[in-house]
C-alpha cells in the first residue's frame, strides 16, 4: 500500500460565512479501504463534493494519482489536469466537473439513492458505461459503432453476474428492497471502471442484515476489482470492521487519523461524538 492514490492538501470550501471544509489535508493510498466518519452536519459530504469536481474548493488543491486534478487558491484561477485517451500528455483545462474526474478514473455513490427510476437495473448500468465510449459523433449518430456497443452490454452482463445481480436484470431498479438498489448503485458506478470508488453512507437505511452484507460486499469489490475505497458512514461496526484507517471531522476540521483501534481510543473523537460540557 505505497502507491498513493489520493492526496488532498488544505482544502477549504466556503459558503458565505460558513466554512464547511476546514484546511483539510488527507491522503490514500492504493488498496485501502479509509472510512472519513464525524457528527451530522462535519461536512463529510461537502470534502467528497470538492473531491469529485462538485464544488470548486475555496483554496487548496485535490491529486488522484500523482496528478494534480483541482488546484484553486485565493485570487488564482480553478486548474485542473486531464489526461488525454490518446497520446497519454496532459493538457490545462479550466473548470473541473464531475464527469471529468469520472474518465480519470474516480466514482461515488450519493447518500440518497439515485436511481434512473424508469430504467431497469441492466438500463441503469450500460448507461454508466457511456463515459467509456470512444467512438465518435459520427459512428454514435449511424449506429457504426455496433461491435463497441456489443462490448459494453457484455461487459454489463459480467458485472451483474459477479455482483449476483442477474436475476433482477430486468426489473426495474427502484422496485427492489433497499439493500438491493444500493447494489445496483455500486454495480452502476464500477461500470465506469473507476480506480478510486467514494461511497457516501452506503449503509443509510439498511437494517443490520443489509448492513452485515453490505460490509462483505464492499470488501470483495475491494479485492476482485482491484480498487481503492474512500467511504462515509455513520454504522460503526461497518467502519470499524471494514476500514485499513480513519479520519474523523468535527466542524469541518480533521481532528483525528488512525486505525480503528486507535480511533476508538481517541478522546477527542470520542468528545465530538458525545459532546462535552462547558465547564470541560
Amino acid at each position: 500500500m505505497s502507491s498513493n492514490v489520493l492526496k488532498i492538501e488544505n482544502a477549504t470550501m466556503q459558503f458565505g460565512g460558513v466554512v464547511a471544509v476546514d484546511n483539510m489535508n488527507l491522503e490514500i493510498n492504493q488498496g485501502e479501504i479509509v472510512s472519513l466518519i464525524g457528527p451530522n452536519g462535519a461536512g463529510k459530504t461537502t470534502a467528497f463534493n470538492v473531491i469529485t469536481g462538485v464544488y470548486a474548493p475555496t483554496n487548496g488543491k485535490v491529486d488522484f494519482n500523482g496528478q494534480t486534478i483541482i488546484e484553486n487558491h485565493p485570487h488564482g484561477k480553478m486548474k485542473k489536469l486531464y489526461k488525454g485517451q490518446n497520446d497519454g500528455m496532459y493538457s490545462r483545462i479550466l473548470e473541473p466537473t464531475p464527469d471529468k474526474i469520472t474518465k480519470l478514473g474516480m466514482a461515488r455513490t450519493f447518500q440518497n439513492i439515485r436511481l434512473w427510476k424508469s430504467q431497469t437495473v441492466f438500463e441503469n448500468i450500460l448507461i454508466a458505461k457511456h463515459c467509456r465510449v470512444t467512438a465518435g459523433l459520427f459512428a454514435a449518430t449511424f449506429r457504426a459503432n455496433r461491435a463497441e456497443e456489443n462490448r459494453q452490454r457484455e461487459e454489463c452482463e459480467q458485472l451483474l453476474e459477479v455482483l449476483g445481480l442477474q436475476d433482477v436484470r430486468n426489473d426495474l431498479a427502484t422496485s427492489l428492497p433497499y439493500g438491493q438498489q444500493r447494489r445496483v448503485e455500486i454495480a452502476r458506478a464500477l461500470a465506469t471502471e473507476p480506480s478510486l470508488l467514494l461511497l457516501d453512507e452506503p449503509a443509510a437505511g439498511m437494517n443490520p442484515q443489509e448492513t452485515d452484507e453490505l460490509t462483505s460486499f464492499i470488501g470483495r469489490i475491494r479485492n476482485d476489482f482491484k480498487l481503492t475505497v474512500f467511504l462515509i458512514e455513520h454504522h460503526m461496526d461497518l467502519v470499524m470492521d471494514i476500514s485499513d484507517r480513519i479520519y474523523v471531522l468535527d466542524f469541518g476540521k480533521l481532528i483525528a487519523d488512525g486505525t480503528p483501534s486507535e480511533i476508538q481510543n481517541n478522546q477527542r473523537v470520542v468528545d465530538a461524538y458525545l459532546g462535552v460540557s462547558n465547564d470541560a
